[in-house]
């Protein structure tokens, strides 16, 4: 892709319970925001509580603003039938920092590989339309610094460009921290560059 992509699609709280059924087999469906592998581990250990007498765990997950991180467990499910088909509706969905659980409970029928496939598949996608899906923006931040005389020249810039402020520190010397869209962030970074007596860096946890 050759434009940055600078937005992400997650959710911000847990999605509905889902339940779909399939020849006696149960499947409950979840979707959780999760930021990192303790919260998905987390959530997978609080299912394993609520259905202690389940038989399969499935899940897959996606971590990262830019899709970069993801995995999907059959756990215990033929190869590929089950964590695969609820990775694909992550895909489908495009949706990131996302655990999708499906949680079976055997129903005395064998569904067949592509019969997993397909309702594994389904419990993701009811799990995901059960969910509150938004667009989320990549942003970058930076750090002004800059003595009180340049303070209506850099509040100016902010307002015209339309720029967040995360945080600000207004004494005689002020430091201010904006949060820019990531395909803005050169062109900001230049404006303030070239605004005289204003110094614009990246903070130091980048």
């Amino acid at each position: 892709m050759s434009e940055t992509r600078d937005t992400y699609h997650t959710i911000l709280k847990a999605g509905k319970e889902t339940l779909f059924k399939e020849k006696g087999s149960k499947f409950y469906g979840y979707a959780f925001p999760v930021t990192t592998e303790d919260e998905i581990r987390d959530a997978l250990e609080d299912l394993k509580k609520k259905h202690h007498t389940a038989r399969h765990f499935c899940y897959a997950w996606q971590l990262g603003q830019e899709y970069e991180h993801y995995r999907a467990n059959d756990d215990g499910e033929p190869n590929n039938s089950a964590g695969m088909p609820i990775y694909g509706q992550l895909q489908a969905y495009d949706v990131t920092n996302i655990l999708v659980v499906s949680v079976r409970y055997f129903g005395g029928t064998k569904l067949g590989v592509g019969g997993l496939i397909q309702a594994y598949k389904t419990s993701a996608q009811l799990a995901l339309e059960a969910s509150k899906i938004k667009k989320m923006t990549i942003n970058e931040q930076f750090i002004l610094k800059f003595e009180y005389p340049e303070m209506n020249t850099v509040m100016r810039i902010i307002k015209d460009e339309n720029l967040k402020i995360e945080h600000q520190k207004m004494e005689l010397s002020c430091e201010i921290e904006i949060s820019v869209r990531k395909k803005e962030a050169q062109r900001i970074f230049e404006i303030f560059e070239n605004t005289y007596k204003v110094e614009i860096k990246k903070p130091k946890n980048e």
